[in-house]
This record gives structure tokens, sequence and C-alpha cells, in this order.
């Protein structure tokens, strides 16, 4: 990935996420958020485990993140956007469909 490609996952993935690394750390710590997601054999969910990696990155400096981090912050771009997409109708507060992107560190009633 050139130097443009990551400016431009940068600058979505930061206009995306829009939860604090705190607030996504308290998130993640729900049982809540242990829920959301497609569970194979009781183990993690992908989305939880996209949170953790997600965390990880808005607590590392901008000249520290690998070619993966980077990869992954594609992927929660590409997560983020069609989910919005696929918004139901009606109160979003309490759904798997909100759990979900909080997962992915947005919170779409921001």
């Amino acid at each position: 990935m050139d130097g443009e490609q990551r400016q431009e996952t940068w600058d979505d993935f930061r206009e995306l996420v829009n939860m604090a690394p705190g607030e996504l750390e308290r998130w993640l710590a729900s049982d809540e958020s242990r829920s959301a997601g497609q569970h194979k054999d009781g183990a993690e969910s992908t989305g939880h485990a996209s949170g953790r990696h997600i965390l990880e990155i808005l607590r590392s400096k901008k000249g520290d993140l690998s070619d993966d981090d980077y990869q992954h912050m594609r992927k929660v771009v590409g997560y983020v956007r069609r989910h919005l997409a696929q918004r139901p109708s009606g109160d979003v507060r309490d759904t798997r469909w909100r759990h979900s992107l909080m997962n992915r560190g947005h919170d779409p009633l921001k």
C-alpha cells in the first residue's frame, strides 16, 4: 500500500470510527458487545476480535502502524459503510445492528 492509499485509509477510518479508545474499551467489556456478531463453537465473535484490533490501532501512533493494521482499517471502513447502508427502521438503540457496528468502533447514534 503506497503513501496515498495509506492516507486515504487513515482519513476514512478516522471519519467512521467515532468512538474514543476508552469508550470502545468499556463497550468491548460489556455483555452486549460479546453477544453481538457470529460465534463459532463458543469462540469470540469476529466483530469483537476486530474491536480489540481497532483499539490497538487507536492507541498507536500513525507512524507505528503496520501494513496489517492498514489492511484491517480498510476492512473496518468497508464493513461500517455496508452496514450503515442497511440501517433498520425504527429505534436502533438496543439492536444487534448497532452493537455490531459498535464492536467496530462506530456508534451510529453519535
